[in-house]
């Protein structure tokens, strides 16, 4: 029996240790106001949109252009873009529910049908008849659908690194929503599993930030400690954990008719792209008549972020915009043109 005595000894201190390592990842929410004081710009305005109150922020005058973020993410992603861009056009970017500043929808309208109303109908407050549409992965879905469903209203469009390309395959429900979700990466399937999200309620270390944006950039040097800081604390604000992981749980719901999209489009993509890889650009490029793929090489999930000022050029340029600024000069890339 002491064979039997030892093994429950050792259960016991596993269980203790188990307790005593989540004990050290526990991290509370952190207060509303306090993330709002933080992270918001005189630019922020806080617009309520069918009972969300919905982060927005503008920068620039001119015809508008929604600039729509992807999962994990908020409007921050797109701080050069706005700048840049602003002097041309009338720049929008927003925290989509249960992200950044805006924190959860109490109805939990997390599909990519949702998050598509929700921007037509904050552009309808703002009396948009009209706009152009730049969206990077989830966003980029979001994009896709809004101008399949209301493609008059769409000026052109711009898809970074995004998801919602037709596929030629489908093998099960999990996978689709796994490569609609991310592809492989590891974060959604830990987000969506029954244990480990609960968890993450909870227990939410720093150290899974770094590996995720370690994903993300194909140049690891070019992930700042302020960005780390940031992506971690906006998902600790209220409510957003939860939001996730409901947001992860939900059917896609999405319904893209490809032959809808006859405005300019754009496709922009970093080569090294784990999340979505390649492909899908290419998939995308070949669904969208008249669309344009560029490829940006040693590049990964978010050139807006890893390289801002030369992804913004490229956008321009298709926008008719000559730019003029030396630290603008376009990268080197490889056009995919069929």
């Amino acid at each position: 029996m002491r064979w039997i005595s030892k093994i429950l000894k050792i259960l016991a201190l596993l269980v203790l240790s188990l307790v005593f390592f989540l004990a050290l990842l526990f991290r509370s929410d952190l207060p509303e106001e306090e993330v709002v004081e933080k992270y918001s710009t005189p630019q922020s305005h806080f617009i309520e949109v069918d009972g969300v109150k919905v982060h927005v922020r503008f920068l620039g005058e001119g015809e508008p252009i929604f600039l729509l973020h992807g999962s994990f993410s908020s409007l921050h992603t797109w701080d050069v873009w706005q700048q840049e861009l602003s002097p041309y056009y009338m720049t929008i970017s927003l925290d989509f529910p249960g992200h950044g500043l805006t924190g959860p929808d109490e109805k939990k309208r997390y599909s990519i049908e949702d998050y598509s109303q929700l921007v037509f109908d904050l552009a309808e407050k703002l009396n948009l008849p009209k706009f152009h549409l730049a969206g990077n992965s989830m966003g980029g879905a979001v994009a896709l659908q809004m101008a399949s469903q209301r493609p008059d209203k769409v000026l052109s469009l711009n898809l970074i690194d995004a998801s919602g390309a037709p596929r030629r395959e489908v093998r099960s429900l999990d996978s689709t929503q796994s490569q609609a979700r991310g592809g492989g990466a590891w974060i959604f399937r830990l987000a969506s599993h029954p244990f480990f999200s609960k968890i993450l309620l909870k227990c939410t270390p720093k150290f899974l930030f770094i590996m995720n944006m370690k994903e993300v950039y194909g140049d690891q040097s070019k992930i700042s400690e302020e960005a780390v800081t940031r992506y971690y604390e906006l998902m600790l604000r209220e409510g957003n954990r939860r939001a996730t992981l409901d947001r992860l749980t939900q059917p896609r719901n999405t319904s893209i008719h490809f032959d809808r999209l006859t405005m300019p489009t754009l496709i922009l993509w970093g080569a090294k792209d784990t999340w979505i890889p390649l492909s899908q650009g290419e998939a995308l490029e070949k669904a969208i008549s008249g669309s344009n793929l560029i490829v940006f090489e040693g590049v990964g999930h978010v050139p807006m972020e890893e390289i801002p000022t030369e992804s913004v050029a490229e956008y321009l340029s298709f926008l008719g915009v000559e730019v003029r600024k030396n630290y603008l000069q376009p990268p080197k890339h490889v056009a995919y043109a069929d």
